[in-house]
């Protein structure tokens, strides 16, 4: 698995307060479940949840959480695009602390896919591919529909997508 190291690297060079003092920062892996058919490959699926726990954090909350979201943007971008999936995806508990720290508990449904095949000399390749990203929409554009003859039946402009991806 090599999300909780990617998260782990991004939040400490991100978040200062735990620059500082890394091992305040604990990542467990929860609930693993691994997803794999009877295709040919031996081609798999990590999935998990992902416990991030900042022990005595005495930083904003916000510093915390935007850099996580950026991650989480690039790789597992699908909780932010889909808000069926995002409205219980992100989880936290804190514990405020007596002296204006909190322990945070952040919790992260992830997924990994394991790309394995066999090269021709028997050995297996292994790669972890990124998480497919989302393009943004195509501007409005002009539409035609045409009859078997080519009379036109229906034409129109698409609506202006503004900031929506897919």
């Amino acid at each position: 698995m090599k999300k909780p190291n990617s998260l782990r690297d991004h939040l400490l060079s991100a978040i200062r307060e735990l620059n500082r003092d890394p091992d305040r920062m604990l990542i467990f892996v929860d609930e693993g479940k691994i997803r794999c058919t009877m295709s040919s490959g031996l081609s798999f699926e990590y999935e998990y949840k992902l416990n991030l726990l900042l022990t005595d954090y005495a930083g904003e909350l916000d510093a915390v959480m935007i850099p996580l979201f950026d991650w989480i943007r690039t790789n597992q971008p699908e909780l932010m695009a889909n808000l069926d999936k995002n409205k219980d995806s992100f989880k936290f508990e804190a514990v405020l602390q007596n002296n204006d720290a909190v322990d945070l508990e952040l919790s992260i449904p992830l997924t990994e896919r394991v790309i394995v095949k066999r090269l021709d000399d028997g050995t297996l390749d292994i790669k972890f591919p990124d998480e497919p990203q989302y393009t943004r929409a195509e501007p409005a554009q002009p539409y035609r529909l045409l009859d078997k003859q080519g009379n036109v039946m229906a034409e129109w402009l698409s609506a202006e997508p503004g900031e929506q991806y897919f």
